[in-house]
């Protein structure tokens, strides 16, 4: 097996009769990683599990729920906000937190190409 680069972000993979090819864009890899890294804990899962069950919510409605002090829980819904896991909606001095479903769809397919 070898490798060629077309970009810097493209890494193609070639199997000796040089028919099989997997295009890795590196970019996409990283920034899904990245992502799933995001979420890749116990609290930023629960965030998650209790906006995709009571919609949206503000950050006082999450942290009491969730039992955990505020600025933990806005750490990270930071976090989450980074890797575009979350949409937020100000309302004076609230902010409403929502999930951003094209995200989740995106990285889903992502997920799915590379398996």
């Amino acid at each position: 097996m070898g490798y060629s680069v077309k970009k810097i972000s493209d890494v193609i993979v070639k199997d000796n009769d040089g028919k099989n090819q997997i295009v890795l864009r590196a970019n996409l890899l990283k920034g899904a990683s990245l992502t799933l890294r995001a979420i890749n804990h116990p609290l930023r899962k629960a965030i998650v599990d209790y906006l995709e069950e009571n919609g949206e919510k503000t950050v006082t409605e999450i942290f009491v729920k969730l039992r955990t002090e505020q600025s933990v829980a806005s750490q990270h819904l930071a976090i989450l906000r980074k890797a575009e896991l979350l949409n937020t909606r100000r309302d004076g001095k609230f902010i409403h937190y929502t999930i951003n479903r094209d995200r989740f769809k995106q990285l889903a397919g992502i997920i799915e190409d590379l398996s």
